[in-house]
């Protein structure tokens, strides 16, 4: 009767102490929103069909939440992309061309996407893709599979990987069959 009484005991005070909440999606997105933005080198690596050898580039990104986003390419040659809400901006050889993204729906719901993953906006990223998460906090894997058919005719799936709130590696798989692989490591005090 004692051990029956000191079982009963047990579970009570287990049952009564707090549950540590498991990582899942809420988590994730809120600790990519509090994340303050801030730059990172990065290597791309595009792997085309029509290509032996992956295509690989190097530079840095930085990122100002809410909209804004810079690519500055370094290597193999010097190229700038800049996103500034619906504007984007590719700079090479000293040619400069700005797109409104407004007039390029497909465009403006992939940039969309990205910005809603690294401002953490759940919502925004559910109405064009079905999220998948696995890991835990410290290391994690999100899955974007595009519900959205403009996305879809563009990308098959975004694999998002990273730590804690520090997205690491983003892989998209093209319509089209290529892959494209962009490994980030921030930078630190940014």
């Amino acid at each position: 009767m004692k051990r029956l009484g000191a079982v009963l005991a047990l579970t009570l005070c287990a049952l009564a102490a707090p549950v540590k909440a498991g990582f899942d999606l809420n988590q994730l997105m809120a600790d990519l929103a509090r994340h303050p933005g801030g730059r990172a080198t990065f290597t791309e690596r595009k792997y085309l069909a029509v290509l032996d050898k992956p295509v690989v580039s190097s530079g840095e990104m930085r990122f100002t939440p809410p909209g804004r986003m810079e690519k500055r390419t370094i290597s193999p040659r010097s190229e700038t992309l800049v996103l500034d809400q619906d504007v984007l901006t590719m700079e090479r050889d000293k040619r400069r061309l700005s797109i409104r993204l407004d007039a390029q729906p497909e465009a403006l719901a992939f940039v969309d996407s990205l910005r809603a993953l690294l401002g953490g906006d759940r919502v925004t990223l559910e109405r064009s893709y079905a999220l998948q998460l696995v890991g835990d906090a410290q290391r994690w894997v999100l899955h974007l599979l595009p519900s959205d058919q403009r996305i879809a005719a563009l990308v098959l799936r975004i694999t998002v990987s990273g730590q804690a709130n520090q997205v690491r590696s983003i892989e998209y798989l093209q319509a089209d069959g290529d892959r494209i692989v962009l490994d980030l490591q921030p930078v630190a005090g940014s």
